[in-house]
């Protein structure tokens, strides 16, 4: 069975994350919020404490944490606000691929770089046709001598206006389906390749994200991740890996929520006293308190599930489900909680529901979530 009981140094990690979330980013979450601005010295001061990058192995100069310990920070991060954290982790999904799938010189050539200075990149699977069907992508990549010629259009990728490089899916037959789809490295810089403008999102917006445009880009073979038509394999694999994380983002957002709510609710007085006094507000509290601690308990058993060498699909499937499912319903509650104040965006509770929403949507929508949990529960009875 697993012990949870944390031990000094992933003590130390959670308590790191949490003063950077509480001193460097909570103070700029209701203006970024607001106005929409992506904060990149925020970003910037996450590189420097050693928050990005968090799966990139130690000898690419990377943390080389384990899922474990990513949650942990990730849980802390999201608490001071999600749509950073949402870019501040971005690296982690983006570069996942070149770590399950690149060789090691490709490991060398495009890893180092990131660990090295602060850089951003983007994960380029979805596409405005479709984001929940990844083996239909329209994404063509025609081979032409030692060089890849990539055409077709990406959304809602994360950083992609700040990015220097770019995983991209792409198929080289739609007609192989998922059998056809190939990953590759692209550099920002390589011609044919525009990011757009920035999209003007409902949360999570401190965090930047557009389409990206390729059209006619060369990619020299080299950059291919893994043979020919297994780039949907990779893309399901890396999601394995990063669904986990997204659990406890959402874990983060609800916890948030929660301590607003409890806060409130001892300061708030009606009818002579706190309104955590009447028993309605309490069974919320009590209510929100229980769905909070499943979340995170659900999202470390799935850290620990891979990190002991199981595929995870199953476990991470339900934690990121649970989990921002959990951050909606939480974050709502503490609205409720506030009342009128709760609607005002003077408030912070309204922000925590918007911002709870996108973790039922990226990373696979909950619906597909819940799709992968029936297929994978199944063949256990099968």
């Amino acid at each position: 069975m697993p012990d949870f009981s944390l031990t000094p140094e992933q003590e130390s990690l959670r308590d790191a994350a949490r003063k950077f979330a509480r001193t460097e980013m909570a103070p700029h979450a209701a203006e970024c919020d607001r106005t929409g601005r992506f904060p990149e010295e925020v970003y910037r001061k996450a590189y420097d404490l050693g928050l990005m990058n968090l799966n990139v192995p130690t000898e690419h100069g990377g943390s080389g944490l384990g899922l474990f310990e990513q949650c942990l920070i990730v849980e802390e991060l999201a608490h001071g606000c999600g749509g950073m954290t949402t870019s501040i982790i971005a690296n982690c999904l983006a570069l996942e691929p070149i770590i399950l799938g690149g060789s090691p010189e490709q490991q060398t050539r495009l890893l180092d770089p990131f660990c090295a200075q602060y850089q951003l990149a983007s994960f380029c699977l979805t596409e405005p046709s479709g984001g929940s069907d990844a083996g239909g992508l329209s994404t063509r990549a025609r081979r032409s001598g030692d060089e890849y010629v990539l055409d077709g259009e990406k959304c809602f990728i994360t950083n992609a206006p700040h990015a220097s490089l770019y995983t991209v899916f792409a198929t080289i037959d739609p007609a192989l389906h998922h059998r056809g789809i190939t990953a590759f490295a692209v550099p920002r810089s390589t011609p044919g390749v525009t990011p757009g403008p920035d999209e003007d999102k409902m949360g999570h917006r401190a965090s930047s994200t557009s389409t990206v445009r390729f059209e006619g880009a060369r990619v020299p073979v080299a950059n291919r991740l893994g043979p020919e038509g297994e780039g949907f394999s990779l893309a399901m694999r890396t999601l394995d890996q990063t669904r986990t994380p997204i659990g406890a983002l959402a874990t983060g957002i609800a916890q948030a929520a929660l301590d607003h709510a409890a806060k409130y609710a001892l300061e708030r007085r009606t009818f002579g006293k706190p309104i955590g006094e009447h028993q309605a507000i309490q069974i919320k509290l009590a209510n929100m308190a229980q769905a909070v601690r499943a979340a995170r308990l659900l999202t470390w058993y799935s850290a620990w599930t891979i990190a002991g060498g199981a595929k995870g699909t199953l476990e991470s499937s339900i934690a990121k489900c649970f989990a921002s499912d959990t951050a909606l319903h939480v974050a709502d509650e503490a609205i409720q909680t506030f009342g009128g104040y709760g609607y005002m965006r003077a408030y912070p509770v309204e922000k925590l529901l918007r911002d709870a929403k996108l973790t039922q949507i990226y990373e696979g929508a909950n619906e597909i979530q819940r799709t992968v949990i029936a297929r994978e529960l199944l063949r256990e009875y099968a």
